[in-house]
């Protein structure tokens, strides 16, 4: 074996061993502390502040960031201009700087410092014994409670700077970023409290120069509402930066001779909050969460508004000082702070639950009541075969006629049993069909396809079970082709059924088929999403009872083409055992399609999602299923499967898609809106990903 041999083999051995850490995936530990506060006593603040630089290092936190002012306390007023004050805050930052020395965890913290006959108010960054930067606060507030001009210099134009303190000589300014060069993506910006309650917090431009961590040293009392007003600035600053932001307000110990302090501490990572505190809390509180930058950071590559705001400003990278310093990676598993969603797609908050369906399910509503009014026909055609995916077209079209006034009559629904069709499904879909009040008919397909069959020299006219593709594509295209020629006929047009996810693996019978139609309402739809929207139809009342019992008993069935008849012991065919889960493979869809991450890392989250009974979490009321548990052997599995199909088996049939709404923020594959692909593509570079990523005893 060769030299260059060996070294590869050694390289992916390495990163095989390191699969199940959140470095290898492009997280970053992040933390908010909230020290307890000792007035004007920096000596006793710096003991608290190590002692929770200690805490944050042992769970193994990259980035902690404390409250402003917290070496001094805020609301000390004119102690602060005292130079014994100024002097034990000098002692207490060397005194943490010689314990940051064996600490892993970068340390921001807040402190008044002397410059130049000045007085500024201060988040110091500091690793390994080494202050990396200091950054003056540039906004001070001067209203109502605040009166921070009168002890403190704004740091207005202060840039390119340096500063002694601690025994230390260190950047100082409003221009520096800091880079952990052994972790990617590890770059973060300071500002001090009232920068982001100002209309152009420092943090924009940070951002736009680089920075994918934006860290808040605050002090900022609480009165009634103000927590609220924290979270939405935080959560709109991430979100408008793709940047995570993480605050850390001061907490007990602050004077409370005019005001009160609650602590609050969060971490924001492009709008969804990550991690908060516990408000009041008596003991000190030290908040973790593993933020996403990897994520982030291809927000920012994929959407070009980014780049054209920095060039709009000027560039700020050319601005700014970027402060490297070594921070390297942990290659063992030390978990995963984070909510993660085992169905990215369906709403997990009970406050949004309502409105979240209530806007998908009214977007394909609108979509098909436009098409409806713009088209010449005075009918809608579906074909209804009592599975999840018609059902919700279905009930989808009778809300659209109830909107544009139309009696249900306008939709003639047809069901079109074949060599498979069970005889539940048939009778819900009939039975459906009756209770909203739509044209109902039966065709059976059975003598066309045998008539086909024969024609083709296929083995099943002469009487032999052979259930091949041929066998269900013949059922599958001539329902298609009855209900377009039907459309034809009855002066109407034809609406798809087919969903995001059949798109995404190609589960769906090319041109004349289950993909074809005039105008698919389910195209922007997964089908975890389909199980829910139809489970929230019937809590809400959305349909009468009977509609209600009847979507119900759908939503219980196997899902099935029923294209093949049942085995010797009557187990009918199914699809989820044929291709897998789709839970699992809506879980892959959004995190490739949506935020383009690499298969090793999907394949990560779907294993911290998914690895037992509890792992994740789910909505109310979701189906029993939700509740299932996967090794990451299965997921591998699935995964590899998904890639091959969705890049590689597929995508000639989603090149050709007929129009359909846009439902979900998690995208939707049509050529024309998120997802552009050549049709001859491979899926060779995602599979060798997963697998070079994977632990070598999987």
């Amino acid at each position: 074996m060769s030299q260059l041999t060996e070294a590869l083999h050694e390289q992916q051995s390495q990163t095989a061993s390191s699969f199940y850490s959140i470095h290898r995936h492009g997280f970053v530990r992040v933390g908010v502390a909230t020290p307890p506060v000792f007035i004007a006593d920096p000596a006793r603040n710096a003991e608290a502040i190590i002692a929770q630089g200690v805490e944050a290092n042992e769970r193994h936190v990259d980035l902690l960031v404390f409250p402003e002012l917290c070496l001094s306390a805020y609301a000390i007023d004119d102690l602060v201009l005292q130079d014994a004050l100024l002097d034990a805050v000098d002692d207490g930052l060397a005194a943490i700087l010689r314990a940051s020395r064996t600490l892993r965890t970068v340390l921001l913290v807040g402190a008044p410092l002397r410059r130049n006959g000045r007085l500024y108010n201060c988040a110091v960054a500091i690793s390994g014994g080494r202050i990396l930067g200091v950054v003056p606060k540039l906004f001070l507030p001067n209203y109502r409670e605040y009166y921070e001009k009168r002890w403190f210099a704004s740091g207005a134009g202060m840039t390119g700077l340096d500063i002694d303190v601690a025994g230390q000589q260190a950047p100082f300014g409003i221009d520096l970023l800091f880079e952990g060069t052994g972790l990617a993506d590890f770059v973060f910006h300071m500002e001090i409290c009232e920068d982001y309650w100002a209309p152009t917090p420092p943090s924009t431009d940070g951002a736009l120069a680089g920075a994918l961590l934006l860290c808040n040293l605050s002090a900022s009392n609480i009165v009634v509402g103000k927590s609220a007003d924290r979270h939405l600035l935080s959560a709109a600053q991430s979100m408008r930066c793709m940047a995570a932001y993480v605050y850390s307000a001061a907490g007990r110990g602050e004077s409370t001779t005019d005001l009160a302090w609650d602590g609050q501490g969060t971490i924001y990572e492009a709008g969804d909050l990550i991690a908060r505190s516990e408000r009041f809390a008596q003991p000190p509180q030290l908040v973790v969460g593993d933020v996403d930058v990897a994520r982030l950071r291809q927000e920012r590559l994929r959407t070009p508004t980014f780049n054209d705001a920095a060039a709009f400003r000027g560039h700020p990278e050319t601005a700014f000082r970027r402060i490297r310093f070594d921070h390297a990676p942990l290659s063992v598993d030390i978990g995963l702070h984070r909510p993660l969603r085992r169905f990215p797609y369906v709403p997990n908050s009970r406050e949004r639950l309502d409105e979240d369906c209530f806007e998908a399910f009214n977007i394909q509503v609108e979509g098909l009541r436009r098409r409806f009014e713009a088209t010449p026909g005075d009918r809608m055609v579906i074909g209804v075969s009592g599975g999840l995916d018609s059902t919700h077209a279905l009930i989808v079209a009778a809300k659209a006629c109830d909107q544009m006034g139309l009696p249900r009559s306008t939709i003639l629904g047809y069901t079109l049993p074949g060599f498979a069709t069970g005889d539940e499904t048939k009778a819900n879909a009939l039975a459906l069909m009756e209770a909203l009040g739509v044209g109902c008919e039966e065709i059976d397909i059975r003598p066309a396809a045998r008539q086909m069959l024969a024609d083709m020299g296929h083995p099943f006219a002469s009487g032999e079970p052979v259930y091949d593709i041929t066998f269900e594509n013949v059922q599958a295209g001539l329902r298609t082709d009855y209900l377009f020629r039907l459309a034809n006929q009855r002066h109407g047009f034809v609406i798809g059924t087919g969903d995001l996810s059949e798109l995404a693996l190609g589960w769906c019978t090319y041109g004349v088929g289950d993909q074809m139609s005039h105008y698919n309402v389910n195209a922007g739809v997964p089908k975890t999403l389909i199980q829910y929207l139809i489970r929230w139809t019937v809590r809400t009342g959305q349909f009468d009872q009977r509609t209600g019992e009847l979507l119900s008993a759908i939503l219980s069935t196997e899902i099935s083409p029923e294209l093949v008849p049942a085995d010797a012991e009557g187990a009918i065919q199914s699809t989820q055992s044929k291709i897998g889960p789709y839970e699992l493979h809506d879980f892959f869809l959004f995190h490739i399609a949506r935020y383009g991450q690499p298969p090793s890392k999907v394949a990560f989250l779907a294993w911290h999602a998914w690895k037992d009974a509890k792992a994740g979490l789910w909505p109310m009321e979701f189906p029993q299923a939700s509740r299932n548990a996967y090794d990451l052997s299965t997921i591998t599995r699935w995964l590899e499967s998904f890639l091959m199909r969705f890049f590689q088996t597929s995508q000639f049939k989603r090149s050709a898609l007929p129009n359909g709404p846009k439902v979900s923020a998690g995208g939707s594959l049509s050529p024309r809106g998120d997802w552009r692909a050549p049709s001859d593509g491979t899926a060779h570079a995602w599979i060798a990903e997963l697998r070079h990523a994977l632990p070598k005893d999987l």
